[in-house]
This record gives structure tokens, sequence and C-alpha cells, in this order.
């Protein structure tokens, strides 16, 4: 992961009380949060919590009904093409050209940006798909689909990645390869904000991450300081019991604990011990009273 090492420097994504909504819905209420350049943020949260309509603002495919977005110092969507010729963007959405090949899908959209001198080879390469440059992108798997609009987001080098569950789906491979990506972007300078219901991907990935539910975010912090302050730790001690197996979770955090444990490992047919800390799932849940996938 990489860390912002300057806390004065302009955020290359800075909102400020946004709002959105779909018809009497309200999508996204009161949203405030920045990115630095060389960070990442995971907005983690389940479908329809708000994470989409918010992506959508930042590339000026919305309007915010109230509140400012400054991407790289300007205001969107006031100045939505000079922002958008520095933004990366991969949707969940598969919006490529079926009749084109990879090759072409590349070359047309490095056009469209003003990229002199394009060769799609090594975009192709760093996602896995230089044997199927020359393919009909109509003829790629989902997850073949999903790498190249990865390729893409990086046409352009941005300066800004968002990205829309670039893993969703996704074999583990494809995944494991898109990740590495984004951690490359993300050392190489780029701001990234990636939404996802995802809570492995988002606490692997992220330098901090923003709980976000029913369009308002719960709280922003870095997954470590958030286990360390809502999270509970325990120990699992598996003992063998005859025919059968006993297991103990003794919480780590409370009075007594040292002598439970040592209680239960002191007994004959000890199969196992290992600790288990609270994962950001278990966290969400104490925020927003439900899961990641409700």
């Amino acid at each position: 992961m990489t860390t912002s090492s300057n806390s004065a420097a302009v955020p290359a994504i800075d909102v400020a009380g946004v709002r959105f909504s779909y018809g009497d819905i309200r999508a996204v209420d009161d949203v405030s949060f920045s990115v630095a350049s060389g960070e990442i943020l995971g907005f983690l949260g389940p479908n329809g919590a708000g994470k989409s309509t918010t992506i959508k603002m930042l590339t000026g495919q919305l309007k915010p009904e109230a509140g400012d977005i400054k991407i790289l110092g300007m205001n969107m969507p006031g100045r939505r093409e000079e922002i958008q010729a520095r933004l990366g963007v991969c949707f969940e959405e598969k919006n490529l050209y079926l009749s084109m090949t990879g090759r072409e899908n590349l070359v047309f959209f490095a056009k469209l940006f003003g990229v002199r001198d394009f060769e799609p080879e090594p975009l192709m390469e760093r996602v896995g798909l230089s044997t199927r440059l020359d393919d009909r992108v109509s003829e790629y798997s989902k997850g073949m689909k999903q790498r190249l609009m990865m390729a893409r987001a990086l046409i352009n080098t941005p300066d800004v990645l968002l990205l829309d569950e670039p893993t969703d789906g996704l074999d583990p491979v494809s995944a494991i390869a898109i990740r590495g990506l984004i951690r490359h972007e993300a050392e190489r300078g780029a701001a990234v904000l990636l939404t996802t219901h995802d809570m492995h991907e988002a606490d692997t990935l992220s330098d901090r991450v923003a709980f976000i539910n029913q369009g308002s975010i719960l709280t922003i912090d870095t997954p470590d300081d958030l286990k360390l302050e809502y999270g509970r730790r325990s120990v699992r001690i598996r003992t063998r019991q005859g025919d059968g197996v006993d297991e103990q979770v003794i919480a780590l955090d409370e009075a007594g604990t040292e002598d439970r444990i040592r209680d239960a490992v002191s007994v004959e047919g000890l199969m196992t011990i290992h600790t288990e800390e609270a994962t950001l799932e278990d966290i969400f849940v104490e925020f927003a009273g439900r899961g990641l996938a409700g």
C-alpha cells in the first residue's frame, strides 16, 4: 500500500457536501471526502449504497444537486473536458466496441484522448491479453473484457483513476492481476478511488476506506485503525474430545483471557490454536446494521 506524504498538498479529489437524488430517492446525501495523489481510497458498501452515483458525479455524467467537486484543483462539471482528459475510468458496465479487436479499441480511445504514437502492445501485456490483441472483443470472456476496460483506463497515464467494481465477477487470477495494476498506478502517483463491496479487496488495496450506506458516509479511516478501534480480537482453539472436536473462541480484550487460554491449551488433544481479528465486514455491520452483500 501507498501513503500520502504531504498532507498539506491540494487533494487530487476533493468532494464537499455533495447530494444527488433519483426522483424522491436520495442516492447520495451530504457526502464529503478527499483522495491524495498516490493514495487508494476504498468506497466500501453494499449495492445501492451510492458508490456508483458518486463515481458518475466525479466523471461529470451526473451533476450534483448540492455541494462541490474539485478534481486536480478544477471544478467539476465546470471544467469537465480538462478533467476528463486526465482521468482514467473503469466502470462495471462494459462499454466496449464488440465488433472491433482489442487493439482497435485501444487505438480508437487513444485517438480520443489525443495520445500520440500510442502502442497498445505494452498495455495488453500488462493486463494479460497480449495473445488476444487482434481478436474481436465479442469473442472475449467477461474477465477478458474487464481487463481490456482496465487497459483502456490507463491509455492516457491518468492522474486520477476512478474504478467502479473493477474485479467484480472475475476469476481469481484476473482479479489478482487487476489489483496489481491498481497498486502500480498508485505507486506511480495516481489518486485512486475504488468502489467495491468486496471487503477483502478494500482491506488489501486501500490506504483508507470509507464506509458508505444509504447514500451517507459513516466513517473514513485506515483499515488497521478501524480494526483496532472497533474490532474484537480473539483466539480460536480446537481440541480433540473423544470422537469429536471441541472449539472455543476466547476474546483477547476481556478480563481473565490469559487464564482461559491457559486452561484451554493445557488439556490433552490440542489440535490447533490461532488468533483472529475483526474484518472490515464485521465493523461495517456494527456501523450500518447490515452486511456488505445486503
